[in-house]
């Protein structure tokens, strides 16, 4: 069995709950005012409602429409491209700015695992949490692994592990490319590359930092670090860094479980020898809890574990008290010092899953119940919002279009993995063990399908397949064409699927928790590989 969702977390912070207030009086005092639970921050600029419809621009203080980058895929669907125009690959978790770029087909139909890496043994460490030390393997939730398709043919999948190391693997045959890239603690959650090709790459964990890494050097090479202990006034919940950050021009983008969000300006370039420099500075920091929440829930586990999510110049997150923010940081990413919050909105607990924008602005939100607390009862707020909601952030007071709930209310129940928005419909994982399919206009529950629990893992639609890993070690393949989804194929992968598959070009590339990382391909993929024998 999998550890429980508080696994997650590193010894929690020992920061009492009126220390908190009492610094959320003092610190960015004028950005933290709001109005009623659902209410928008006061103040002058522009509201997101008018951003909805908007014009792409070239300004790197305006995302660009995922549309503007849309390409069809064999299955006719119309999908968002990625946040890196300039080179093929996946460089985040979810691939662009709205977290909803799934990869590249086709899928394989008659999948094996091609190789594993290690090829014997696993990937394992000793780490602490809030119920004591113990031992970790293989990856875990979110665990979606980069991909770099490279100029002379060569696949590059990076990842990190619960064996404390970032690993860098040849896609095509499981071997190594370049040294690992060795932490501290856990390497948890997902990494990002550099989406305008400078060899640089993006990882946090568990042992305090965030780290902007070369990897134009023999070895990967730490260029600059941000400990979530000392980088904030102060830090609330632990020092992990689950989220994969965020970079949109110059400037990356990243909340911790400290409970902060981040905006650096990483002043990117080349040394006189032609190898990559950066000089990061800190241009913005926020809480990212306020006082009206501390008081709504009654503790401090406020971590912010999504991957940030980005929509015409606004920054969207959520935290694990189930706080979901909008950012105005367009005069930010434009040089300036400006910035201001432009949405409020309390779904009622714990909101982990990473937020996803559609073409119109429109966010989709996925929230599970807490299990990192004493407490054991639901909060009022649960009931009358489903776990899976679409909200419209121009609407600040009653954000919420429709909501439907998936899972239950037990500790850890609801909706963990990060929706997918395919072709009109929303598709989500529930942690109870099982995946659904909701219609994204009207929020009518199309179908469920039940699965071996617990199902954190995300699921991933293309080219009309829908892949999802479950509790038991199965890879699953649904057909998702029809009104029902099709059971194509399962494949066992020996052991819990929690992160989240990486599929490119007839490859899919996932960890799972039995200690190992796995290329899956079709037979006949696996033959060029392999040889006849395959």
């Amino acid at each position: 069995m999998p550890a429980r969702r508080a696994a997650r977390h590193a010894v929690r912070s020992k920061v009492p709950f009126g220390a908190v207030v009492l610094v959320l009086a003092v610190v960015v005092a004028g950005a933290l005012v709001w109005r009623g639970a659902g209410g928008s921050d006061s103040g002058s600029g522009p509201s997101v409602g008018a951003s909805h419809g908007a014009s792409p621009s070239s300004s790197p203080g305006a995302s660009v429409s995922p549309s503007s980058q849309a390409s069809p895929s064999p299955s006719g669907v119309v999908t968002p491209g990625p946040v890196n125009t300039s080179f093929s690959g996946l460089t985040t978790f979810r691939g662009n700015a709205t977290r909803s770029y799934y990869g590249e087909g086709p899928v394989p139909e008659k999948p094996k695992i091609v190789w594993r890496y290690p090829t014997s043994g696993g990937l394992c460490s000793s780490s602490s949490d809030l119920f004591g030390s113990r031992v970790w393997c293989g990856t875990g939730w979110t665990g979606q692994p980069n991909v770099i398709q490279h100029e002379d043919g060569t696949v590059e999948v990076r990842i990190g592990a619960y064996d404390s190391h970032y690993h860098f693997i040849n896609g095509l045959t499981g071997e190594q490319l370049l040294p690992d890239l060795v932490t501290g603690d856990l390497a948890k959650g997902s990494a990002t590359s550099d989406p305008e090709g400078y060899p640089l790459y993006y990882a946090g964990s568990r042992d305090n930092l965030f780290r902007v890494v070369a990897l134009d050097r023999k070895r990967p090479v730490v260029l600059w670090s941000m400990d979530a202990n000392s980088s904030v006034p102060n830090p609330v919940w632990n020092d992990d860094w689950d989220g994969a950050a965020l970079v949109i021009g110059d400037y990356l983008l990243e909340g911790g479980e400290n409970s902060w969000f981040y905006v650096v300006k990483l002043n990117r370039g080349y040394d006189a020898k032609g190898k990559v420099t950066v000089d990061p500075q800190i241009v913005m920091r926020v809480p990212g809890y306020d006082q009206e929440l501390l008081n709504a829930i009654g503790d401090t586990d406020v971590s912010i574990e999504n991957s940030v999510a980005f929509y015409d110049g606004v920054a969207y997150f959520s935290n694990s008290g189930g706080l979901v923010q909008g950012w105005d940081i367009s005069d930010i990413l434009k040089g300036g010092t400006h910035y201001q919050r432009v949405f409020r909105f309390w779904d009622g607990d714990d909101t982990d899953a990473s937020i996803v924008i559609d073409d119109q602005g429109y966010l989709y939100v996925g929230r599970k119940m807490q299990a990192n607390t004493s407490r054991t009862e639901s909060f009022a707020r649960d009931h009358q919002i489903g776990s899976l909601m679409k909200l419209d952030p121009s609407r600040a007071r009653h954000p919420v279009v429709w909501s439907v709930q998936l899972g239950g209310f037990a500790p850890d129940g609801g909706v963990l993995g990060t929706p997918a928005l395919y072709d009109g419909v929303v598709y989500a994982t529930y942690t109870e063990g099982g995946v659904a399919a909701v219609d994204a206009q009207s929020g009518k529950l199309l179908w469920t399908e039940s699965l071996p629990r617990p199902t954190w893992s995300s699921a991933v639609p293309i080219d009309g397949k829908l892949i999802v890993g479950d509790g038991a070690g199965y890879l699953n393949c649904f057909d998702i064409s029809g009104r029902r989804p099709q059971l194509l194929w399962r494949l066992q992968l020996g052991g819990i699927v929690e992160s989240t598959p990486a599929v490119w070009r007839g490859w899919i590339y996932v960890g799972t928790r039995a200690g190992a990382i796995l290329g899956i391909a079709d037979r006949s993929t696996a033959r060029q590989v392999q040889g006849p024998s395959a």
